[in-house]
C-alpha cells in the first residue's frame, strides 16, 4: 500500500526546489509576477483571485514547503503505524500548510483573512489533537488569543473598503495611520508579544511536528511577514513599538532560564526571536528581518523535532532535570540539538550568525539609545545561558531517568529528516547572504562595538555553565524573582483579570443587554418563528379556507 506520508513529503519537497529556483530568479532579474483569475463575472462586478509572486513570497513557500516536507516524513515515525488517527494528522498539516499559502501569496486583504483565519482553526485542532483537559485548556486560550486578532483583520477589511479595493499593494502610502495601528495589534497577537504571549508556551500541548511546524515557520511568523507587506517607514518606525518588542525579547529570554518543560524553553526561545524580528522591522530592517525569519525558521525546527525524538525515546518525559548523559544513547540526536542550540546563541559562522550579527551591528549603525542597545546585547547573552543550559542537562550531567530504561537510537525516518535539517542550520546562512548580496552593506563600527556580540555570546556561554552549578540556590519555592519569571511574569494573571473586569462591566450594564435582546436579534428571530407558524397552519388547512381568504382580499381591493 503507497504510504501518503512518503508521497505528501515528496511533493512538498519537489514544489519547495521549485520555489527556491524560482526566489533566486526573481531576486536575480528583479521581477514580480501577478496572475488574476476571474472566477466569477456578475454585470459590471468581478470575483478575482490574485496570486502575487515575488522573490520574498516565493522564498517563504520554500522555506515553508521545505520544513512541511521534513516534518511529515518525522511524523510518518512519530505518530504511530499506519492508522486513521495519524492520516487525520496528516491532513490537519497540509491543511494548515494550505492556509498559510493563502495567506503569503494572495495581495488581497479577502483570501488573507481566509487564511489568517484557517491557521487559527486548524492550529486549535492540532492543539487539541491529544485531547486531554490540558490540550482543550491550551487549544482554548490559543484559538480566543488569536481571535482578538480576526477581528483587528476584519475591521481592517471593512475599512479598506471604501479605498476602492481589497489589494492593499496599491495603496500603502495612501492608508490612515489608524489602520496600520490595527494591522499591527492583528500581527502581535499571531506573534504573540506582549500583551499576547502567554499563549505560545501553552500551545506546547501538540504534538512535538506541529510545534516545529507552527512555531518555526508558520503561524507566528505570519504576524511578521503580514507586516513586512505592509512596511511604510512613516508608521512603522517607532518607538513605542520598539520597546514593545524589546522587552518581550528580555521577557522570554529571561524566562527560559526559569524553565524545566523541554519544550517551553523552545518556544520561549521563539518567543525572543520573534521580539528580535518585529524589533528589527520596527527599525526599518526589512530585509534582514526577512532572513533572520528564514534561518531561525530552519534552526528552530530542527531543535523542535530533536527535542521531540528526546521526549519520544524517554516514555513521554519532558522534564530536563531528568535527561542526563543522554549523547551516549542517542548521539546523533544531542549532536543535531547542538547544532542548532549554536545557531541559536548566534555562534560564529552557523546559520543564526548572519542574520543576528547583521541585526545587532545594524542596530548600532543605525544610532539607536543606549537603553535599546544595552537591552539587546543583554538579551544575546540571555538566549546563550539558556541555550547552554539545555546543552549542560542534556550531556553532561549525570542520567537521572530510570536505571532500568534501555535508550537506543531506533528512530527510523526520523534521522533523515534531522539531518537533512541540521546540514540547513550549518549553511542555510552564509549561503542566503550570498545569494541575496546582504553582506554588500557597508556598516563602520568601531572595533570594540564590532566584537562586543561574540563576546556577550561568550559571556552568556561560561555564565550559563557556572549558574548550572548553583542553581539550586537561584530556585526555591520562597524566592518571588522565581515566582515572577516562572510564570511568564504573570501574564495569565493579566489576562483573568481582565476578563473579570469585562465581566463586572457586564453586569452593570445587564439592562442594556436585555433591552437589546428583546428588541434585537432574539426578539426578531422569536416574531419570525410565530409568523412562519401561521403560515403553516394556514396553508396545511382546507380549500375552503383559501377561498375565503381570496374572497375578503378581492372586497378589499373593490
Amino acid at each position: 500500500m503507497l504510504n501518503l506520508y512518503y508521497l505528501w513529503c515528496f511533493i512538498l519537497l519537489m514544489f519547495s526546489m521549485k520555489f527556491l529556483l524560482i526566489s533566486i530568479s526573481f531576486s536575480l532579474f528583479d521581477l514580480s509576477i501577478m496572475f488574476e483569475w476571474v472566477m466569477m463575472d456578475l454585470n459590471s462586478v468581478s470575483f478575482t483571485y490574485i496570486i502575487f509572486l515575488d522573490w520574498i513570497s516565493s522564498g517563504f513557500c520554500f522555506v515553508v514547503l521545505f520544513i512541511s516536507s521534513m516534518v511529515i516524513l518525522y511524523s510518518s515515525s512519530y505518530m504511530g503505524d499506519y492508522n486513521y488517527s495519524s492520516i487525520r494528522f496528516l491532513f490537519l498539516v497540509l491543511m494548515f500548510v494550505l492556509s498559510m499559502f493563502l495567506m503569503i501569496l494572495s495581495p488581497n486583504m479577502v483570501s488573507i483573512l481566509l487564511g489568517w483565519d484557517g491557521l487559527g482553526l486548524i492550529s486549535y485542532c492540532l492543539v487539541i489533537y491529544y485531547m486531554s483537559l490540558k490540550s482543550y485548556l491550551a487549544g482554548m486560550i490559543t484559538c480566543l488569543v488569536n481571535r482578538l486578532g480576526d477581528i483587528g483583520l476584519l475591521i481592517s477589511i471593512s475599512w479598506m473598503f471604501s479605498y476602492g479595493s481589497w489589494n492593499f499593494m496599491f495603496y500603502l502610502m495612501h492608508f490612515q495611520s489608524y489602520l496600520f495601528y490595527l494591522l499591527m495589534i492583528c500581527s502581535f497577537t499571531k506573534s504573540a508579544q506582549i500583551p499576547f504571549s502567554m499563549w505560545l508556551p501553552a500551545a506546547m500541548a501538540a504534538p512535538t511536528p506541529v510545534s516545529a511546524l507552527v512555531h518555526s515557520s508558520t503561524l507566528v511568523t505570519a504576524g511578521v511577514y503580514l507586516l513586512m507587506r505592509f512596511f511604510n517607514s512613516n508608521y512603522f518606525i517607532n518607538d513605542f513599538l520598539i520597546y514593545v518588542s524589546i522587552v518581550t525579547l528580555v521577557m522570554s529570554s529571561l524566562c527560559a532560564n526559569y524553565e524545566f518543560d523541554l519544550k517551553k524553553i523552545i518556544a520561549l526561545s521563539t518567543l525572543s526571536q520573534l521580539g528580535l524580528m518585529m524589533s528589527s522591522l520596527f527599525m526599518g530592517m526589512v530585509d534582514m528581518t526577512f532572513f533572520h525569519l528564514l534561518s531561525h525558521a530552519m534552526f528552530k525546527s530542527l531543535l523542535f523535532l530533536c527535542s521531540g525524538i528526546i521526549i519520544h525515546l524517554m516514555g513521554g518525559c519532558q522534564d530536563i532535570r531528568f535527561m542526563g548523559s543522554i549523547c551516549y544513547s542517542m548521539p546523533l540526536t544531542s549532536c543535531c540539538l547542538n547544532i542548532s542550540n549554536l545557531s541559536l546563541c548566534g555562534f560564529p559562522f552557523l546559520s543564526g550568525f548572519y542574520s543576528k550579527d547583521l541585526i545587532i551591528d545594524s542596530t548600532s549603525f543605525l544610532g539607536s539609545n543606549l537603553f535599546t542597545m544595552i537591552l539587546f546585547y543583554l538579551s544575546l547573552g540571555l538566549t546563550s545561558i539558556y541555550s547552554i543550559r539545555l546543552f549542560y542537562y542534556s550531556l553532561m550531567t549525570n542520567f537521572k531517568f530510570f536505571p532500568y530504561l534501555n535508550l537506543s537510537e531506533d528512530i527510523y525516518m526520523m534521522k533523515y529528516s534531522v539531518v537533512i535539517l541540521s546540514i540547513f542550520s550549518l549553511k542555510f546562512g552564509c549561503i542566503y547572504m550570498w545569494i541575496l548580496n546582504l553582506d554588500m552593506k557597508f556598516l563602520l563600527l568601531p572595533f570594540y562595538l564590532k566584537i562586543l556580540t561574540l563576546t556577550m555570546v561568550m559571556l552568556g556561554i561560561f555564565m550559563g555553565y557556572e549558574f548550572s552549578y548553583f542553581y539550586k540556590n537561584l530556585i526555591n519555592a520562597n524566592n518571588s524573582f522565581y515566582l515572577l519569571n516562572g510564570s511568564m511574569w504573570f501574564m495569565y494573571s493579566f489576562s483573568s483579570l481582565m476578563f473579570k473586569s469585562n465581566f463586572k462591566f457586564g453586569n452593570q450594564m445587564i439592562w442594556c443587554s436585555y433591552w437589546g435582546e428583546f428588541y434585537g436579534g432574539m426578539g426578531i428571530s422569536y416574531y419570525l418563528q410565530k409568523f412562519s407558524n401561521l403560515i403553516q397552519i394556514y396553508s396545511m388547512n382546507s380549500f375552503k379556507i383559501f377561498f375565503i381568504s381570496m374572497l375578503i382580499w378581492i372586497l378589499l381591493l373593490i
